[in-house]
């Protein structure tokens, strides 16, 4: 099936700023509040909202086998559920009737007032109802620099490290979309020269960038998903900021990996922007230093070039960049990590979502984290505000943001936004 909505050379009757992340090539799909307390799942061009739940009821989706109510839910897991045949076919209906030669809506002052929303009149959703959530552990420069940093740099990767997509399944109760605070969370940490545990708020709160991507319902239990299928089976991507207590995380990580150290709150952004809008961007991934399985063998392009930033913005100051990486850096690409995963038999749903794991490029600048940025503490960044970071401070605000470019067309993700608030203190009762 031809990817008609990613034609560049098309235009939208709708406004779009020249480095918008959202040209009408994107179409992401996304839930929202409107002005009238209504949720919906919608769609983005620019800076315009598209209820698709009203579109859909207009009749502008004619023709495509749709359910009455597949956009009137506040979570997108039905509609991914439908399959890669009916999203394809809803983007490049949404592409036709956005289209700069197409009058149809952009002509029907009543139909445009019900379907179309500024930014500012509504209030962005979780996306997904996320059943459960897996993070891997897939760039070889991250794992390296933390091998290297709490253990041996002699050994930095350990021996499995090369041969699987390392992963483990985390919280997804804690998974919220942009623009939620987070509180920084208390647990035990054990103090440097220490042999007892002490409890109280971590010193070490990190962000991890990365991004993940949702799936939907694909294999039966005891059924795997062949690594050259698996592309199939995923609808989209988002931006990821995994945060991480690293004090927490090194007293509690052995035996059995990270738990409270993770489990207090990952960030998304909120708009998921699918697998068919990022075509034109698909690269290369790294060479595989060792031989791997024949279940993890793929052919053509599995990577994508997505250009990655964080940025830390002190309470009322200006936000400075800190690191600056790129999607195309994982050692263990989507297709693999969804085939490692299904292979004995594990079956996934719609609505999971897959964390990449922290994404580091081979330059101290391309970092993915504090802990690698500043080097465990030892290399402080400096705010443009004059102040300095090792970790994470009370009040300040990570930023994510994640976009491709190629041939003069743009394709974003927006941007994932948080908050760490102080310690949560409840409310004394009167």
């Amino acid at each position: 099936m031809p990817l008609t909505a990613n034609n560049p050379d098309r235009k939208s009757w709708l406004h779009v700023d020249k480095n918008s992340d959202f040209p009408i090539q994107n179409i992401p799909f996304g839930v929202f509040l409107t002005r009238d307390d209504i949720i919906t799942i919608g769609t983005r061009i620019g800076d315009t909202a598209i209820d698709l739940g009203a579109l859909h009821q207009l009749g502008y989706f004619d023709g495509i086998p749709l359910t009455d109510d597949i956009f009137l839910q506040d979570t997108l897991n039905d509609f991914i559920a439908d399959g890669r045949k009916t999203w394809r076919l809803v983007r490049d209906r949404i592409a036709e009737i956005f289209d700069a030669e197409n009058d149809a809506l952009k002509s029907n002052m009543q139909h445009k007032e019900v379907v179309l929303f500024r930014l500012d009149e509504i209030e962005m959703q979780l996306p997904v109802q996320i059943g459960d959530y897996t993070d891997f552990y897939s760039s070889k420069e991250h794992a390296t620099n933390v091998g290297t940093l709490f253990r041996d740099p002699e050994n930095a990767l350990l021996p499995n490290w090369l041969h699987i997509p390392v992963g483990y399944h985390g919280r997804s109760s804690s998974i919220i979309p942009s623009g939620i605070p987070v509180h920084r969370p208390k647990g035990q940490t054990l103090p440097n020269g220490a042999t007892e545990p002490v409890f109280g708020p971590s010193q070490l709160i990190d962000f991890e960038l990365e991004m993940a991507f949702i799936t939907t319902d694909a294999n039966d239990l005891g059924e795997p998903i062949p690594v050259n299928e698996a592309e199939e089976y995923i609808f989209g991507l988002v931006l990821f900021n995994d945060w991480s207590a690293r004090d927490i995380q090194k007293w509690e990580y052995v035996p059995l990996g990270p738990f409270l150290a993770k489990n207090f709150a990952s960030s998304i952004s909120p708009w998921i922007v699918t697998l068919d809008a990022l075509e034109p961007y698909r690269v290369e991934g790294p060479k595989p230093i060792k031989k791997q399985l024949d279940y993890l063998k793929y052919k053509g392009k599995k990577s994508y070039d997505i250009n990655l930033e964080v940025a830390i913005q002190p309470k009322g100051a200006k936000e400075t960049t800190v690191s600056q990486s790129n999607f195309k850096y994982m050692y263990w690409n989507m297709s693999q990590q969804l085939a490692h995963h299904t292979v004995n038999g594990c079956p996934v749903n719609s609505g999971d979502m897959m964390g990449s794991g922290t994404i580091s490029g081979q330059t101290p600048d391309s970092y993915g984290s504090m802990l690698e940025l500043t080097w465990k503490g030892e290399k402080p960044l400096k705010m443009k505000d004059g102040t300095e970071r090792k970790f994470i401070n009370d009040n300040d605000t990570v930023i994510m943001r994640g976009y491709c470019e190629k041939d003069g067309t743009r394709i974003g993700f927006g941007e994932v936004s948080t908050q760490l608030l102080p310690v949560f203190e409840p409310k004394k009762s009167k």
